[in-house]
């Protein structure tokens, strides 16, 4: 992030503290409750922005509030709550208008009866990369993945991480996930260049699993419900964004054309009426990422107070001291966002918190940035999906009825996808 070049205090442990107190808020929330969601993510964020607020020394409370402010106002920032706005109300006028279950149909119909866990899994990959939302993916296919169990003897536990990880793999690359908006504003990169990296790191991945399940379904060949029909005109607003973003255009422009062609083709499939169309777009922004843009600004606010008083430069130089070359930069990034990402069971939140670090340590060390984006994503979206008190586990068993815990065996694609980012820091030949 672009910060404010006034420089502040020398570097200073003590002025991590408010990192320590959002850190400590989720262990004893774990001790006490046994549920990291017992505490609210934006709760979290305002105890640790009031303490980095409340810690500063040196100047009066007006002028530190000022620091934080500034920091919230950040142009990254700012973006950031921009594309947040226009994803959400995008997000909110598909789902309004059923493009998800078209999507999921069309999916299935395309593809071969023996092969119904590789269609699974390329419907949720096709879903997330549209939708740019993993927990979104899961809470619409799981229940599909219940009624495949239900009516095939494929084991449920097996399904619902077929889901998971296909999620995850859209949730990495799409142009509207929050962890890609994130990821590219901090490092600052274009969205393109970032889902290039990505790509190249995380197909390999997929070609495998696939056809792992594709093997499998030919050893085993399950029957599936019969699709009757399929709304294509629905899954335009869809193709369309990704078609539209793969082309380079801007994702400010590229959001805006999904809100109108889905709010067009809406209105003319009678899916809505205008003030329902308003009622989506308000409960995508809201609902969906009303905690995420506040979060937002309160992270850029207490990262600037931290930065000035010190605590930025005093990490990176801890964390650089035994680093001598670029791939051990990469190993730390990775390490670093991994941590960040276990403690918090929020990818999100990890990408906020360790961007700018990341960021800094890149520049230190010469790393593209381009690749520092597609680590600090891919890092956050393995680790996630595999945490059992993560949002996605949580979700999807919560919806099949099964243990978090028993999806893990399953999560073929997330593991893989780990193995390969060690393996790229390990024998990569970094590039500039």
């Amino acid at each position: 992030m672009n910060y404010n070049n006034d420089i502040g205090p020398r570097p200073s442990g003590k002025a991590l503290l408010p990192l320590g107190v959002f850190f400590l808020l989720y262990i004893l929330t774990y001790i006490f409750t046994g549920d990291l969601r017992n505490m609210p993510i934006s709760v979290a964020f305002l105890a640790a922005s009031a303490v980095a607020i409340m810690s500063s020394k040196g100047r009066n409370m007006m002028q530190r509030i000022e620091i934080f402010c500034r920091g919230s106002a950040n142009n990254t920032i700012m973006l950031m709550v921009l594309i947040f706005i226009l994803a959400g109300a995008f997000s909110g006028t598909a789902r309004a208008m059923g493009a998800v279950d078209a999507t999921v149909d069309m999916i299935l119909y395309l593809l071969p009866e023996k092969i119904v866990v590789a269609s699974i899994f390329i419907a949720a990959c096709f879903v997330s990369i549209s939708m740019g939302t993993s927990c979104g993916t899961i809470a619409a296919l799981t229940p599909i993945a219940v009624d495949i169990s239900a009516k095939t003897g494929l084991e449920l536990p097996m399904l619902v991480g077929v889901i998971v990880g296909g999620s995850m793999f859209g949730d990495n690359l799409s142009f509207i996930s929050d962890t890609t908006i994130v990821a590219t504003r901090t490092q600052e990169v274009e969205m393109k260049d970032k889902f290039r990296a990505n790509f190249k790191l995380v197909m390999p991945v997929a070609i495998i699993v696939l056809t792992i399940y594709i093997i499998q379904g030919f050893i085993n060949p399950q029957s599936r419900e019969e699709i009757v029909s399929i709304e294509w005109v629905k899954v335009i607003p869809y193709l369309a964004v990704l078609i539209t973003a793969l082309c380079g255009m801007n994702v400010i422009t590229v959001l805006s054309i999904g809100i109108v062609l889905s709010g067009i083709i809406g209105l003319a499939t009678s899916s809505f009426s205008v003030w329902e169309w308003c009622s989506a777009i308000s409960s995508g922004i809201v609902t969906d990422m009303g905690e995420l843009i506040i979060v937002s600004l309160m992270a850029g606010g207490m990262f600037e107070v931290i930065r000035f008083n010190g605590g930025v430069s005093w990490l990176i130089m801890k964390l650089t001291n035994n680093i001598h070359s670029q791939k051990q930069a990469e190993g730390a990034i990775a390490g670093l966002v991994a941590f960040t990402d276990i403690c918090t069971a929020n990818n999100t939140i990890a990408l906020i918190i360790t961007g700018p670090i990341a960021k800094q340590i890149g520049d230190k060390f010469k790393l593209n940035p381009k690749r520092v984006a597609s680590l600090i994503d891919t890092v956050s979206c393995s680790i996630q999906s595999m945490l059992p008190y993560g949002a996605q586990l949580l979700i999807a068993a919560g919806l099949a009825a099964i243990n978090p815990v028993e999806i893990i065996p399953y999560l073929y694609y997330p593991f893989f996808l780990a193995l390969i980012v060690i393996l790229s820091i390990v024998l990569k030949r970094i590039k500039h």
